[in-house]
């Protein structure tokens, strides 16, 4: 329920409306930072997946970015010439190109996502503590059925 009422359709409408508005506000702030660096929010995308992981290969990239493998190799070439990742081979196939991200694509995820940190914890800091944890307990409980999916 939001607000007391009884009627999903509406409380759905209205969860829908404040991921939109939160989510513009949060991406427009994370699109000037991108801007100023020269990348795309896709090849951030990337950069995060690669943050979390050892190596990819680029059928893996492809298929978590969901594009074809000629379009993840456009966008590994470009983060490559900024040093943001790096290419080698796989030791036991030498046919199989495994991406890796570099320390200065490191770097760049995390001050990117510190600046988005602090800008959930200032829109937080208007909101009271019980219903702060509120809002994360309804998070964690979308976060854990959208993960089931």
């Amino acid at each position: 329920m939001i607000n007391g009422t009884k009627n999903p359709a509406k409380d759905h409408a209205k969860l829908a409306d404040f991921i939109l508005f939160s989510q513009r506000e949060f991406l427009l702030n994370l699109s000037r930072e991108l801007n100023r660096d020269n990348i795309s929010f896709a090849q951030f995308f990337l950069l995060g997946y690669l943050a979390t992981s050892k190596e990819l290969t680029m059928t893996d990239i492809a298929r978590k970015m969901g594009h074809s493998t000629a379009a993840a190799t456009g966008l590994v070439d470009r983060l490559e010439k900024l040093g943001l990742m790096e290419r080698t081979h796989a030791v036991d196939d030498r046919r199989k190109v495994l991406v890796r991200i570099t320390s200065r694509g490191i770097e760049l995820v995390s001050r990117l996502r510190d600046e988005l940190q602090n800008q959930i914890a200032d829109a937080m800091s208007e909101t009271s503590s019980a219903d702060a944890d509120s809002f994360m307990n309804s998070y964690r409980a979308l976060d854990t059925t959208a993960t089931a999916r």
